[in-house]
């Protein structure tokens, strides 16, 4: 194993410090790609999903239970699988308390194209409480494009009937309107997980004061991002 050099301590604090320019630089990048990601125009959702999950049937437009927005994490467990993927599975393992989201208007769901009689049993031998709904049935995962049919030229060198993809999809609603505004997929998750970073992929972001484009700050009526902050016992619906 090849390990990082021994230096004293001001070589390692000059070190830190040439580093820490680039990593203010690369912040600022962020900021400015999470804007230009806001500006994004969106597409309305015209076709009528309907999905299965713990109350029974629900509709895309269910699914966002009242709040504005809605994320979608696709997690890979087709069909005829026992079992979801373990790779989604670590995703999901690091998705934070949901009322940091629903403070800000945003709702989380998973949703699989398994029958939802396998998600359930899965769900609990992982010991998860988020929303998890089932796709089967419907053309929702083809959609979005995690789902495919007739693959050829995998990895493996072989063909196959279909094949399966993570990824990520955002929406916003207004009133009985619904529309897509971001969808990520495979390396594109890469370092999300965390309250912020899913707030970043949405058409109202954070909703902090200094975000661009101005005005999404206050578009739920109530405070800026940062002053919402709660112990997540004592945020009110």
């Amino acid at each position: 194993m090849t390990l990082p050099r021994i230096v004293s301590r001001d070589e390692w604090r000059g070190a830190r410090e040439e580093l820490l320019v680039r990593e203010k630089a690369a912040t600022r990048a962020r900021d400015a790609l999470n804007a230009e990601r806001r500006r994004l125009p969106m597409v309305e959702i015209g076709k009528e999903y309907v999905f299965e999950g713990g109350d029974g049937k629900a509709t895309l437009f269910d699914l966002f239970e009242g709040r504005p927005q809605l994320v979608v994490y696709h997690f890979m467990f087709a069909p005829e699988w026992d079992a979801g993927c373990r790779s989604c599975s670590g995703f999901v393992d690091q998705i934070g308390h949901l009322a940091h989201l629903r403070a800000r208007g945003t709702e989380f769901a998973v949703v699989s194209r398994a029958p939802y009689t396998k998600i359930l049993p899965f769900k609990a031998r992982m010991g998860w409480t988020l929303p998890w709904y089932s796709s089967y049935g419907n053309d929702f995962n083809h959609d979005f494009q995690v789902s495919f049919e007739g693959h050829d030229g995998s990895a493996d060198g072989q063909s196959h009937d279909s094949y399966e993809r993570p990824g990520l999809s955002c929406f916003l609603r207004d009133r009985e309107r619904i529309f897509h505004t971001y969808s990520t997929y495979e390396r594109g998750l890469d370092g999300l997980g965390s309250t912020t970073s899913l707030l970043d992929l949405t058409a109202l972001g954070r909703q902090e004061e200094w975000e661009q484009p101005e005005g999404r700050a206050s578009a739920l009526g109530a405070p800026a991002g940062s002053e919402r902050v709660r112990y997540h016992d004592e945020y009110e619906d």
